[in-house]
């Protein structure tokens, strides 16, 4: 028996796909040829593999996955952590590379579980699906027999069925209807979450890989699990799950339309990638108008020298600058 998602679009779900499809736009007329491009592009990969393996537990923290990502060692920490991130920028960089134009068979599937679960699996085997059964909170996925027809399934509709729908749904039916087959015995959540990824990147959503979706999904994990468990208390329809997927999407979009806002060539002299904490202290200079010092340093929770860190790139990006004297200034938005 074929797949066929069974949704309605709503009201919410095509005013949400009209602002995305228009703050992409804004986006994409924004990062022709833009230099800071490929520094971007690292920052969605380093937000994505943190929050997609945050979700799962990991417990490292974002700076700490971005010194990963810069080649740097973390020796005071678990083993199996570290080794949960370099495996999901492995499985990005996979599903970064790949042609757009060739139907997806079971071999992708198994060569990026493979990546995403190397040595890091507590049951089963990475890259081949499962022959045990098992269960998630009160859900159990269909019997081990079931799951090679169930993906081949999947993939036929992926293959044939999904370029009609706009991304944003596709890549959301696709994330769900992998969870609820639970084809591997573990890692089904990073698999299922970079597949979701995996869609915008070949549809050419996400042309340059910018976007940081899992971001939102990380933040309010409750109510992830709670939109994906939606489908099956609303009898396999996934209209719900559209709607929230569609909004994690639009989120991530704004963010990422703001941080080009604080990057473009007209926000000062230099162009930088603010870091999660500079973002955190333009937040705050935006919402009080001006900040000093000591305001700074309790408001981010830094040292005076962290503090420092932060402002100096902005000062000298032109993004914020000092009113009165070293000692006695407060420091004001451009």
């Amino acid at each position: 028996m074929a797949f066929q998602p069974k949704f309605t679009i709503t009201p919410q779900l095509l005013s949400l796909i009209e602002e995305i499809s228009a703050f992409r736009e804004k986006i994409l007329s924004a990062t022709i040829q833009v230099p800071w491009i490929p520094t971007l592009q690292k920052d969605a990969r380093v937000r994505n593999t943190h929050s997609s393996t945050a979700i799962e537990g990991n417990p490292l923290t974002l700076e700490q996955v971005r010194l990963l990502e810069e080649g740097q060692a973390l020796p005071t920490e678990p083993q199996r952590a570290t080794r949960e991130v370099l495996n999901y920028f492995a499985g990005l960089r996979f599903i970064e590379k790949l042609p757009s134009d060739k139907p997806i068979t079971h071999k992708e599937i198994f060569s990026l579980h493979s990546l995403l679960a190397s040595d890091v699996m507590d049951q089963g085997k990475a890259g081949r699906y499962r022959d045990i059964h098992v269960q998630v909170g009160q859900y159990v996925p269909p019997p081990p027999e079931m799951v090679s027809g169930l993906m081949a399934e999947l993939l036929d509709w992926w293959n044939a069925n999904s370029s009609p729908w706009s991304p944003v749904i596709s890549s959301a039916i696709i994330h769900y209807q992998f969870e609820d087959i639970h084809p591997f015995a573990d890692g089904n959540g990073r698999t299922g979450r970079a597949l979701a990824l995996w869609e915008l990147y070949r549809r050419g959503f996400d042309t340059h890989h910018i976007f940081s979706v899992d971001d939102f999904y990380w933040k309010d994990r409750s109510r992830y699990y709670t939109a994906l468990a939606s489908v099956r208390k609303d009898g396999c329809d996934l209209t719900h799950w559209l709607e929230y997927a569609a909004e994690a999407i639009h989120v991530s979009l704004e963010q990422v339309w703001d941080r080009i806002q604080h990057l473009s060539a007209g926000a000062g002299k230099k162009k930088i990638v603010l870091r999660p904490k500079q973002e955190q202290l333009l937040r705050l200079l935006r919402d009080r108008q001006s900040l000093t010092p000591q305001e700074i340093r309790e408001g981010i929770g830094v040292s005076k020298q962290g503090a420092m860190d932060l402002l100096n790139p902005l000062l000298e990006a032109g993004l914020v600058q000092r009113v009165g004297t070293r000692k006695s200034g407060r420091y004001i938005l451009s």
